[in-house]
């Protein structure tokens, strides 16, 4: 698997690296159990920020596309195939667009919206 990463490109570099890496197990180039280099080495190799790597790792082990594994190294997740189809920012967005037009039905207006939707995210989550 080669990755490459485009600095002039308008999408962030971490992203790039989650897609490339969702391609590549979509395409069978990985599969689950293989390893994955280390935040610190892939950061060299494509020349970025390790922050940018963990990210983009912090992102995929979320989505279950890998597994880290403690000191063991990180791993391809025995579903990350079927977890690459899922892409979370459409469904967020999807399910974000359906509230908004159910509330815009409803006579909120957009500045009520992004006021709600503000105070909303600044709360912290509730205790589980």
């Amino acid at each position: 698997m080669e990755i490459t990463i485009d600095i002039d490109d308008p999408v962030p570099q971490f992203e790039q690296l989650i897609e490339q890496i969702k391609a590549a197990v979509t395409a069978g180039a990985l599969k689950p159990g293989d390893a994955l280099p280390s935040i610190r080495q892939l950061a060299n190799d494509l020349e970025l920020n390790s922050k940018t790597v963990a990210k983009a790792y912090k992102l995929l082990e979320r989505d279950s596309i890998i597994e880290a594994k403690g000191y063991r190294g990180t791993y391809v997740h025995p579903r990350a195939k079927a977890n690459a189809k899922f892409n979370l920012q459409e469904w967020t967005q999807r399910k974000l667009s359906e509230t908004i037009a159910e509330l815009r039905e409803s006579g909120v207006t957009d500045s009520e919206i992004r006021n709600a939707f503000a105070g909303v995210i600044s709360r912290p989550p509730p205790a589980k």
